[in-house]
């Protein structure tokens, strides 16, 4: 038997290391930005994922102003707190998230049409 045990090779387990504080998928660690249809040609922007430290309403107090729109945050018993901006903002809001140093770029993931 420990012959055998000698001829078979080791499997390699390439997810060995990986735990779940560090692996990509799955993780709250990414800012989600998705657009949402409401009826006709509206549309509704969320944004989740933000760090539990930063003041979603400042942060919505600037993208308002930033942007022209109205927004509000709204409280999700599984998502957490999730900012809603009037209109198709995707684009904008991944940029001013970028610029204001609230988040890194790689860490955004926009969702959509």
């Amino acid at each position: 038997m420990s012959d055998l045990d000698d001829q078979i090779p080791n499997a390699f387990d390439p997810f060995a290391d990986a735990s779940a504080e560090d692996s990509g998928a799955g993780t709250k660690e990414y800012v989600h930005i998705r657009v949402q249809q409401r009826n006709g040609r509206k549309s509704l922007t969320t944004v989740q994922g933000l760090k539990k430290d930063y003041s979603y309403n400042k942060i919505l107090k600037d993208l308002k102003k930033e942007f022209c729109c109205n927004g509000t945050v709204v409280q999700d018993p599984e998502l957490g707190q999730v900012i809603q901006l009037q209109g198709d903002q995707r684009k904008n809001v991944s940029t001013f998230l970028v610029q204001a140093g609230i988040v890194k770029k790689e860490h955004i993931k926009i969702h959509g049409f």
